[in-house]
């Protein structure tokens, strides 16, 4: 058996831990996982009867293009059917990506602390990676400007970024593109677009029709609460898009997934008070925290990433036994967790659990 060479030490993706499990380790009657940016409000109501009709339709493959899907989402971002590309998650899109234009020896650029999935593809493929350090926990647009080079292929930029939560203002994100070579593909990834409520975060879809070779990643996993039936997006320039479909096989999203994702995005009253109770999770932390004095990155997406002023890992081990999973192990800041904003009740759960750690380990007196 001869793998590539380049996945041989690759590391294996570490999920958070899984509630159930957690409950029977440590024999807790409840556990709180505020680790993966799910929505603690789960999905639309519209989504999961959607869900329960295709039940019918189980024996069926879906449709390969996701057509109905497609025109519904086409006409809500004002874009052509022919600009849009669906993924098993966004993640998957990012495969698709990397799968399409990245030969060995390709050079890609990305934070030194941002979405692991961007690195990993490129590793696959054979591609290098230029990490290029967050200044303040924000992407360093001027720094990674300034790696690019004649191999250079794919630029990522994670915004809000993840696991930091911040934001690229607009003025500054447009400036950037004006100077990246028409030839290097920027992909905008928005995951978390929905949840932001900055007034100068901009809207990555009007950027593509001015600058060709930029790509937006959007998912249904978060604000939309559709995480485990594996749906996501990219859109682009039709040429681009026409190229990344070329490597994408056939389907890849269920009919489960196109359909709640259709009924998901028709109740956009559901996603409104979803955005609404998260930025009120986000002021709430940022109070307790700053009653606790602890310094935190600011909050964009549903997630914050605090510094607990003591080993990460150690407080994930902490909090494990009180149950609350949040998710540690960020290498450039061994002293920060990230934990997803809850509802008012598992927030304030949290805040209870941390303070009684921090006092415990004589960090707050």
């Amino acid at each position: 058996m001869q793998p590539k060479p380049q996945i041989v030490n690759l590391p294996v993706y570490q999920p958070g831990k899984p509630i159930e499990e957690v409950k029977k380790e440590l024999g807790l009657e409840e556990v709180i996982k505020l680790a993966s940016n799910e929505n603690p409000y789960g999905s639309s109501p519209k989504a999961l009867e959607a869900v329960r009709a295709e039940l019918a339709n189980i024996s069926l493959y879906p449709d390969g293009s996701a057509a109905e899907l497609a025109q519904a989402l086409a006409a809500h971002l004002g874009v052509e059917q022919d600009q849009l590309i669906f993924g098993c998650g966004s993640d998957e899109v990012i495969c698709l990506i990397a799968r399409a234009f990245f030969l060995p020896g390709d050079e890609n650029i990305m934070a030194d602390q941002t979405f692991s999935v961007y690195k990993s593809n490129a590793d696959i493929e054979g591609a290098v990676s230029i990490e290029v350090p967050l200044k303040d926990g924000v992407h360093d647009l001027e720094a990674m400007l300034a790696a690019v080079t004649e191999r250079t292929k794919v630029i990522w930029i994670c915004n809000p970024n993840n696991p930091t939560g911040t934001i690229i203002p607009s003025d500054e994100l447009k400036a950037f593109l004006e100077r990246v070579p028409e030839r290097v593909m920027v992909v905008l990834d928005e995951a978390y677009y929905e949840y932001v409520t900055d007034e100068t975060y901009p809207n990555g879809i009007p950027l593509i029709s001015q600058y060709k070779n930029v790509v937006v990643l959007r998912t249904f996993s978060k604000i939309y609460g559709l995480a485990s039936l594996r749906i996501g997006y990219g859109v682009g320039d039709a040429s681009v898009i026409k190229l990344i479909n070329q490597v994408r096989e056939p389907f890849n999203t269920s009919r489960f997934a196109q359909a709640a994702a259709l009924a998901a995005l028709n109740d956009q009253s559901f996603i409104a008070d979803c955005r609404r109770k998260n930025r009120e999770g986000i002021e709430y932390l940022n109070r307790e925290f700053d009653r606790l004095g602890l310094n935190y990155f600011p909050a964009h997406g549903n997630f914050i990433m605090v510094d607990v002023r003591t080993s990460a890992v150690e407080m994930f081990q902490a909090l494990l036994k009180l149950g609350i999973i949040i998710r540690s192990g960020f290498g450039k800041y061994p002293n920060y967790i990230r934990v997803s904003v809850g509802t008012e009740e598992q927030n304030r759960k949290f805040i209870a659990a941390l303070e009684r750690v921090l006092k415990e380990q004589r960090i707050l007196v």
